[in-house]
């Protein structure tokens, strides 16, 4: 690992840890190749585990082809799940843990056996997925004002902050995973909606490119990973005291109310 890459690792790392934003990498530092935007990333990750968190899953981002367009890109990206940053149905989420959150409704997948072909066909991806459930995810940037490009992204956790699953589970094969819709809305008023095909025209394709992904670079997904598959919708800016219900067709609505402990303070 070279020494510059070591070091952006250390900048975000001291950026996350002490919840303070920093500039673009792709300034302050000439990140400027997806190559050495993921050895970040990966530099990143050895020093998390390093001190104790724990993985338990990846997240897809950059799924609508729309966004990819805009980007100049033709795939989508990834980052970690970490177990600290796993929040439960109905909990009441703490702004202060994060810099600028946002909101996304996603579906999610659950594996029940690891993968480890990079050239999988969907079939594989279908018998080894347990279930999928209805989440949210909580994205969040060390980059100051989400100033971001494709290499900042990538770098910091493909933007990753937090994650919910929802408790009303389902079988893969009682589910139209293309055309289910969802609705994500704030106190009562829907923000953001879409369909499973606005990811990437299924989120099981998102899924299936992504534990091909982790299996060519040795990393396969494993018994009881979550993998995130990509935002049905817009993602949504957070703020203390909203309530957030996600809906996506055929699963049970979940929710999540977000504060910053001031109100009882």
């Amino acid at each position: 690992m070279s020494d510059r890459i070591s070091e952006m690792a250390e900048v975000l790392v001291r950026a996350r840890t002490d919840l303070k934003q920093i500039p673009p990498l792709r300034e302050s530092h000439g990140l400027s190749t997806v190559a050495d935007a993921y050895a970040v990333q990966t530099a990143a990750n050895r020093h998390w585990l390093e001190r104790g968190r724990r993985l338990v899953g990846r997240k897809i981002g950059l799924t609508s082809p729309a966004v990819q367009a805009q980007m100049g890109i033709d795939q989508p990206d990834f980052g970690m799940l970490w177990a600290d940053y796993a929040f439960t149905e109905g909990e009441v989420v703490d702004t202060r843990r994060f810099m600028q959150p946002k909101v996304e409704l996603e579906l999610a997948f659950v594996m029940d056996r690891s993968l480890d072909d990079p050239q999988a066909p969907m079939t594989e991806l279908i018998r080894r997925v347990a279930y999928a459930a209805p989440s949210l995810e909580v994205v969040d940037s060390a980059i100051r004002d989400w100033d971001i490009q494709l290499v900042d992204t990538i770098a910091d956790n493909a933007s990753g902050g937090g994650f919910l699953l929802g408790l009303g589970m389902r079988r893969l094969t009682d589910l139209d995973l293309r055309l289910c819709g969802g609705i994500l809305s704030r106190n009562g008023k829907v923000v953001s909606r879409g369909l499973g095909l606005d990811c990437m025209g299924s989120p099981l394709n998102a899924a299936l490119w992504l534990a091909r992904r982790m299996a060519e670079l040795g990393e396969p997904l494993k018994e009881g990973d979550v993998v995130m598959s990509g935002a049905f919708g817009p993602m949504v800016p957070v703020k203390p005291g909203e309530v957030y219900l996600a809906e996506i067709a055929g699963f049970s609505p979940i929710q999540v109310s977000f504060d910053d402990g001031k109100a009882g303070a």
